[in-house]
């Protein structure tokens, strides 16, 4: 006999593995040395912390830092890590616990709070950086694409974290499992 559902309380530990990648996404973009930015022929590369020039065998590095829209955004991404730490260990403490409907919405607008922070100074740094600069071609690098992607898993996870209160009853196991197919 063959029979496909899906067992909802064994898919309890995929929200916070997915926020523990969106953490690691986010520090990674926060701590990257290499820059978010950086022209083709990597003699110029601009981080969220500092702008590096090469000058032949030496580095000119300033940092942005001086600058109001790279502390804003600097600010912006550091505030959507920690909200996005304190939506995790929301998360975690729920899912070993009975999950609540009130504790898995606190996570989803924690989680959508993340995402607009983020995706708020994912959009002020490229915007103040093509004002500053204005010769040569530029490339956004990994680093840069890790923010992005720990903003999607954010927004993602927010809604599915909204989404699930109506299935509250099938992650804890009281409901009997729905097969889709039996024969």
């Amino acid at each position: 006999m063959f029979r496909c559902g899906l067992a909802y309380p064994r898919c309890r530990w995929v929200m916070p593995l997915l926020l523990l990648f969106a953490i690691i996404f986010d520090i990674i973009a926060i701590a990257a040395q290499s820059g978010w930015i950086q022209d083709r022929d990597n003699t110029h590369y601009s981080s969220m912390w500092k702008d590096c020039r090469w000058l032949g065998e030496e580095s000119d590095c300033s940092s942005l830092m001086d600058e109001r829209w790279a502390q804003t955004v600097a600010a912006l991404m550091i505030v959507g890590l920690l909200i996005l730490v304190i939506a995790f260990i929301i998360c975690t403490v729920t899912m070993c616990t009975d999950p609540s409907s009130f504790a898995l919405i606190a996570s989803g607008v924690l989680l959508f709070i993340v995402a607009l922070l983020q995706f708020i100074g994912l959009i002020i740094y490229p915007v103040n950086f093509n004002y500053r600069i204005f010769e040569g071609e530029y490339e956004y690098t990994w680093a840069y694409g890790f923010g992005w992607g720990a903003t999607i898993i954010c927004l993602g996870c927010s809604l599915i974290f909204c989404c699930i209160t109506s299935c509250i009853n099938k992650i804890n196991g009281d409901e009997k499992i729905e097969y889709f197919i039996t024969h």
